[in-house]
């Protein structure tokens, strides 16, 4: 009989867990597979949120969330923590997702170690070290070290190919992120009370015209959240638009949108949402205004379009399929953009219709089956 690959699937932030848990999913149903997970905690509550939702319980959880740590100071506790479990775990192989400290130290670690590395949404670029920052050089980091290259889109595997990455390490499999906002969705209709907690905003604003606002980019920090804030002030004056905005947690963000947003009757400044709760505000929203990476994937999977506040981003197939566009941080702007989106029913539809280039709710099965011949099973 052969022996099941121990593979150890490493996270810390609230995306990472949403890409992650049906793959942690599929990995646990195959018999040819132990999966053994292991959390950094970089973001407590909004991944304990997502872990309680998907029913995953931590083998390991490092808990290294501090308030005001550096990036550095970080990175070395992620480096020294994450190489514990793994001489712990002794895994053959490690899994990590995308582009967060947790991730680049985890195959940091891995690779210190001569174990394989599986980097799941890999290939993404923006072509700037400093957009967005530090992500982009953390899957610069990764994509060095990584065994197997999980891209989501072809774009993403041709920039991998340009880096002189092996095609035969290169697999095209779709974002996991579209079979977390299929198997979500599925939930919500199965239990509607998942999603009660917006009921009270739903009534607040019925006949309105939702837009949905996420900003918590380290790069928009200083002026350019000022004007996000300006712009998002200036879009709420219309009668006919209500703003709904889960607001991060971090004191840069915080600060400026209150000072700016607070108590404004067209604007709902909300604690960050669990993932049902977001999908739910996703169904509600007419237009995503965002500086989010995973919500360029995720809105148009509904035929919503997506303003992205960014002067770069590492997702162009949504910008090329039509589903988004850059409108980086210019107050005027994202006030025109968001006004035309309002008042031009052309051009509304021709983003709401664009086709979805991120996947088809199948991308975790087909990951499972490239470890599993990589591995031998």
């Amino acid at each position: 009989m052969t022996t099941r690959t121990r593979i150890l699937v490493i996270f810390g932030t609230r995306p990472e867990a949403i890409k992650l848990f049906p793959v942690i999913a599929a990995l646990k149903a195959d018999p040819r597979f132990e999966c053994v997970t292991c959390v950094s905690a970089q973001h407590r509550d909004m991944l304990d949120q997502v872990l309680s939702i998907a029913g995953i319980v931590p083998d390991h959880d490092l808990d290294l969330m501090r308030p005001g740590q550096t990036l550095d100071g970080l990175t070395a506790a992620l480096l020294t923590g994450l190489g514990g479990v793994m001489d712990a775990v002794k895994p053959d192989r490690v899994m990590v997702q995308g582009d967060t400290a947790t991730a680049m130290a985890g195959a940091l670690a891995a690779y210190y170690r001569k174990l394989p590395v599986d980097h799941v949404e890999a290939g993404l670029r923006s072509g700037n070290i400093h957009h967005p920052w530090p992500e982009e050089v953390n899957r610069k980091i990764i994509g060095s070290l990584a065994s197997l290259h999980f891209a989501p889109t072809e774009t993403a595997a041709g920039a991998l190919l340009r880096e002189n990455v092996d095609p035969a390490r290169v697999h095209v499999t779709g974002n996991t992120v579209i079979d977390a906002l299929h198997w979500v969705t599925d939930r919500i209709a199965e239990q509607p009370l998942l999603v009660a907690g917006l009921g009270e905003l739903e009534a607040r604003f019925a006949g309105k015209r939702v837009i949905g606002v996420t900003s918590h980019r380290r790069e928009n920090f200083g002026g350019g959240l000022e004007a996000i804030a300006r712009a998002v002030a200036r879009i709420a004056q219309r009668p006919d638009v209500a703003v709904i905005f889960p607001v991060h947690p971090n004191p840069n963000v915080r600060a400026v949108m209150d000072a700016a947003l607070a108590g404004l009757p067209n604007v709902a400044l909300i604690a960050p949402l669990d993932y049902p709760h977001f999908a739910r505000l996703l169904g509600l929203a007419e237009i995503m205004l965002t500086d989010s990476g995973g919500v360029q994937e995720e809105a148009p999977a509904l035929g919503k379009p997506v303003l992205v506040m960014r002067e770069t981003t590492e997702r162009p197939e949504g910008v090329a399929a039509g589903t988004a566009r850059l409108v980086g941080t210019d107050e005027g702007r994202i006030v025109t953009e968001i006004f035309t989106l309002l008042d031009d029913k052309a051009a509304y539809e021709a983003m709401a219709r664009a086709h979805n280039p991120f996947g088809d709710g199948q991308a975790s099965a087909r990951i499972v089956e490239h470890v599993a011949n990589e591995a031998g099973q």
